[in-house]
């Protein structure tokens, strides 16, 4: 739907503007009029400029003719940036094949205008262009191509392998798993999907051997079970070659106020790449925003740095500066996890909309109710209970219904599953000692996690040693390598590497002297875990 102040007029190009430059004037007056609930609906947020010129400028092919694939094309910024970047690469013939795919009606119009001014402009330097727009969902057409998994060596050209390049900035949002595009793609599904994990997949099988894939996308699918399938198939024919991460989560698509850690990925299809003996390098680069993209620092990794495949979960990591990758092969040297040591991390029981009876404002504790933890209960290294929260119950109240939803007050670790957008550190735990809270009972509410030893309790120094390290910026920069989500899966900190069980618990034996003095805190961990500079990666030079 566009808003009832919408102009369907068609700005017009300047004398021998640049094709990418007209695009952007395009996308940025239609943005002006188009309804957020349309963008919402859609997932569709056009390019800056700037992004469009750097994703076209790392595209290294200069092959002739040169097939193009842009499967979520909006105007066609990118396609005409890649156009660009390919005419200057190119002193001879060039003749570049584009098939563009837009699903949303009310951008057909001026997708094709802009295609047509970048044909005519390209013309005029002898390069030829033709193009094909499709106005059809991508993921439905093409999403027959993942029913057999890649091989180990690519087969010839086929209509399933047949472009050069693909770039795109696809879509963004959430689909439950009765969308039809999620079962057409149930391949890479897990969960509930996003719509541009499936967009990156999809476009990957379409690639020749070779080909280059370059999207700008959130960068969840990093890491975490929601995309354990997706990581699985991607990576199995697709090489990392270069990553742009942006520190900000406001700047890359700041006209449109989107909050997202989005990185710039280019990978080439190399099926079973990871069987040679030559693993090649990845290009590293981290700037705040667009402003300062010119001016990125850059570094280059070898790919077992930054993926390695042999392990299950095969997590990206980005490492932006080099005390990233210092702390990032320390922890990963550490042979130590919570299943090694006996413990196990589960998440809180109750559902408030489940449990709504149960849930009170006010209780007798110890006696009809127990105390009831939110994730606002939660700060580093400490319990707030209770605390005047709106719409937050910090009671709930012992009877047969409720009891299951009750966990015994043992030592715990307590973390919350979200932090802020901007928050200082992505983990918050804090340790709870036995009987702290007046009850034999608690109630966890369900955006907490717990760390507990199954079958037994946790000693006073584990629970502060564990919850210390979780607190500490060496845990806080490598959970920022791989992660960019607000949310801390259970699953991420069970499979996450510790230090010896000693070493934790010489954590914790000093860090109980100090309570919730986090400088203290920090100091102890930075002296038994020595690191050779303090890591500050958002400030570090590479």
């Amino acid at each position: 739907m566009i808003s009832a102040n919408f102009k369907p007029h068609l700005l017009m190009p300047y004398k021998d503007e640049r094709p990418a430059a007209y695009a952007d004037r395009v996308g940025h007056s239609l943005a002006a009029f188009t309804a957020p609930e349309h963008k919402k609906r859609f997932g569709q947020y056009l390019t800056p400029l700037g992004i469009a010129d750097f994703m076209a400028r790392i595209c290294t092919l200069s092959t002739s003719p040169v097939r193009v694939l842009d499967p979520g094309a909006g105007v066609g910024i990118l396609s005409c940036a890649l156009f660009e970047a390919l005419a200057k690469r190119r002193t001879d013939s060039l003749e570049i094949q584009l098939d563009a795919y837009e699903h949303d009606a009310q951008l057909l119009f001026y997708l094709e205008s802009c295609l047509e001014y970048a044909r005519q402009w390209l013309l005029t330097r002898g390069i030829r262009l033709k193009y094909k727009i499709y106005p059809e969902d991508f993921v439905l057409r093409h999403a027959q191509t993942l029913d057999n998994p890649p091989r180990l060596f690519p087969a010839e050209d086929t209509e399933r392998s047949k472009y050069d390049v693909v770039i795109s900035n696809p879509p963004y949002f959430k689909i439950p798993k009765s969308d039809p595009r999620a079962q057409a793609a149930a391949a890479v599904v897990h969960g509930q999907p996003n719509i541009y994990a499936l967009f990156m997949a999809v476009s990957a099988s379409l690639l020749k051997p070779g080909g280059e894939l370059i999207f700008i996308v959130p960068r969840s699918f990093a890491a975490g079970p929601y995309f354990y399938l997706f990581r699985e198939r991607f990576f199995a024919m697709m090489q990392p070659k270069a990553i742009h991460l942006f520190g900000s989560r406001s700047d890359a698509f700041g006209r449109d106020e989107i909050l997202q850690e989005n990185i710039i990925l280019l990978t080439r299809r190399a099926d079973g790449w990871f069987t040679l003996p030559d693993e090649g390098k990845v290009e590293i680069s981290f700037s705040e925003g667009v402003r300062d993209l010119q001016a990125r620092r850059v570094r280059s990794l070898t790919t077992s740095e930054v993926l390695d495949v042999r392990t299950r979960d095969k997590i990206l990591r980005i490492p932006v500066a080099l005390e990233d990758e210092d702390i990032s092969r320390l922890v990963r040297s550490w042979t130590g996890s919570l299943h090694a040591y006996g413990m196990d991390i589960s998440t809180g029981p109750v559902v408030p909309f489940r449990a709504v009876a149960a849930l009170s404002k006010s209780g007798e504790v110890p006696g009809t109710h127990a105390p009831l933890l939110w994730m606002q209960n939660i700060i580093p290294m400490g319990v707030k209970w209770p605390v005047n929260i709106k719409d937050k119950e910090q009671y709930i109240e012992i009877n047969e219904r409720s009891l299951p939803l009750l966990v015994p007050n043992r030592n715990y670790i307590l973390m919350r599953r979200f932090s802020a957008k901007e928050a200082a550190r992505r983990l918050i735990a804090a340790p709870l000692l036995a009987g702290d809270l007046g009850s034999s009972l608690i109630g966890l509410e369900n955006h907490l996690n717990y760390v507990h030893r199954r079958g037994g309790s946790l000693s006073e120094e584990e629970i502060y040693g564990l919850a210390a390290l979780f607190n500490s910026s060496v845990i806080d920069t490598y959970f920022r390598t791989f992660s960019g989500n607000t949310q801390v899966s259970a699953t991420e900190i069970r499979a996450m590497p510790l230090p010896s069980l000693e070493l934790i618990k010489e954590i914790g034996k000093r860090v109980m002297l100090f309570k919730q003095d986090a400088e203290k805190i920090e100091a102890v961990v930075a002296d038994l875990i020595p690191i050779d500079s303090h890591p500050n990666p958002r400030n570090a030079n590479a």
